[in-house]
């Protein structure tokens, strides 16, 4: 993932859910910062590992790991649905039918997983 996406990602989770704000605990100890949450969150989706697999890389433990997989998978789909997870609109698909034709010179099927038809 490139670096200037996963800020944003970053910034756009600390703004909406104080989870990923810079905290510290009871005594005063720093809390995981936003960036170890969000880092421990992609390398459990990037290479499918469990929770604790990061433990001694990140310092966070099984418990914190899925805590952060479910704040951060909430977060995002709360902050970025509107954008990216929309449904396509009928201009959304006339515009990936046209990429698809000027990219491969025939034209595709939209939905059609082998475009064989």
């Amino acid at each position: 993932m490139r670096r200037d996406l996963f800020l944003r990602i970053v910034h756009t989770l600390e703004a909406h859910d104080t989870y990923f704000q810079y905290r510290t605990d009871g005594i005063g100890r720093p809390e995981l910062t936003s960036l170890q949450k969000c880092t421990t969150v992609i390398r459990q989706l990037a290479y499918g590992g469990t929770a604790d697999m990061f433990d001694k890389y990140l310092h966070v433990g099984e418990t914190t790991g899925r805590e952060c997989l479910k704040k951060f998978c909430a977060g995002v789909v709360e902050a970025f649905s509107d954008t990216y997870l929309r449904k396509p609109n009928a201009a959304d698909c006339q515009s990936l039918l046209n990429l698809h034709e000027r990219t491969h010179e025939f034209p595709g099927m939209l939905g059609s997983i082998d475009c064989m038809h």
